[in-house]
């Protein structure tokens, strides 16, 4: 289902319940040791999804440590993310070279508890959100804005290592094409050659839940100069 919405150069992989044969690296068995049912169900699956992704990239099964903020640590050269809800895990891993930042969320498609909404969403949001709720009353909106700044903070974080809060980043919805962009209200970091405004992202509706992604591009590598019939000219080392 999410692959719908990811570039063909992110691997992933998603479980609808968790698959008895689900193991964790002994590291990451301690940090769950004393969990209860539910976070160590959806901790446990959200690490086999993403070592199922990375081995569709080629790469040996690993663990995959929380940093600082909870984030998952990938092995050198990939980047990723992973997301877990009520009856649903999934993990998306790609290579860096070809793609600086990914994030990714899943929601129940659900309308959130009272207040929350309210809590997470500006001023403006709420008025294009009042908008979409008359013309496409089959979304809950309110949900997919909580999911969509969420992605934003998962794409945002590996970059910056920097906390962004809800209200940093303005969140616009295009419904015909299931795509987003997120304009940051803060000075991102330098990624292009140039100062980052902002992510664009898809979203989508299914089997009961909301879903959302970004994955921003690496910067192109430098084309290799053509070979020269000229031969070359050796100079002395200074």
């Amino acid at each position: 289902m999410i692959e719908s919405i990811l570039p063909a150069a992110v691997a992933a992989a998603e479980a609808f319940e968790d698959p008895p044969r689900a193991t964790l690296f002994p590291e990451e068995e301690l940090l769950v040791s004393e969990a209860v049912g539910k976070r160590r169900a959806e901790f446990t699956t959200g690490r086999w999804c993403a070592r199922q992704a990375m081995q569709r990239l080629g790469h040996r099964p690993a663990p995959i440590l929380p940093g600082p903020r909870g984030e998952p640590q990938w092995p050198a050269g990939l980047v990723g993310s992973i997301t877990h809800c009520a009856g649903y895990r999934a993990a998306v891993v790609a290579p860096a070279a070809v793609v600086s930042t990914v994030g990714i969320d899943a929601e129940p498609h659900d309308a959130m508890p009272d207040g929350v909404f309210e809590a997470v969403s500006l001023p403006a949001e709420r008025d294009r959100i009042a908008a979409l709720r008359r013309e496409h009353p089959g979304v809950h909106w309110d949900r997919m804005l909580f999911s969509a700044k969420e992605s934003v903070y998962k794409a945002w974080y590996p970059l910056t290592e920097r906390w962004l809060d809800f209200d940093d980043a303005s969140v616009t919805f295009n419904p015909g094409k299931g795509t987003f962009t997120a304009a940051l209200k803060v000075t991102g970091p330098r990624l292009n050659g140039k100062s980052l405004t902002g992510f664009t992202g898809h979203w989508l509706v299914d089997r009961g839940l909301v879903v959302t992604s970004i994955a921003v591009p690496a910067p192109a590598r430098p084309a290799t100069p053509a070979a020269s019939s000229r031969p070359l000219i050796k100079t002395r080392p200074a």
